[in-house]
């Protein structure tokens, strides 16, 4: 008996990409820090445009690993890059500092606008 006993159909290979029609980021771009985009529908295929960005750092031993994706659709064309690096571990230290501080401050900044609304002390 065969191992499959239905064949396999054969599928033509797709065209060759045009290498003008790729878009590549600067290479000294910085990915995580790029606020939200909204995205203006048009040309063809303006229905549908989006930007998704994800980096990740994680600490350990005397090295930081840093892991960057980014795809968007626009204009019908989809493009997306990825990279993996390795970071020293004071620089990693520093950048969880920031964000840790950067974090604080946004949440000082949300919870000063309740004060108006809280009662007045009488010491």
């Amino acid at each position: 008996m065969k191992k499959h006993p239905v064949p396999a159909k054969r599928k033509p290979v797709g065209k060759p990409i045009d290498s003008r029609a790729c878009a590549v980021a600067p290479s000294g771009s910085a990915v995580a820090e790029r606020p939200p985009e909204v995205l203006e529908a048009s040309g063809p295929g303006a229905f549908l445009a989006f930007r998704y960005t994800y980096a990740e750092i994680s600490c350990s031993g005397t090295t930081a690993r840093v892991r960057a994706k980014r795809a968007a659709y626009e204009g019908g064309r989809l493009v997306s890059e990825s990279f993996e690096g390795e970071l020293d571990r004071e620089a990693c230290e520093r950048i969880s500092r920031e964000a840790q501080r950067r974090f604080a401050d946004q949440t000082a900044l949300f919870l000063r606008s309740f004060f108006p609304f809280l009662p007045l002390s009488r010491e």
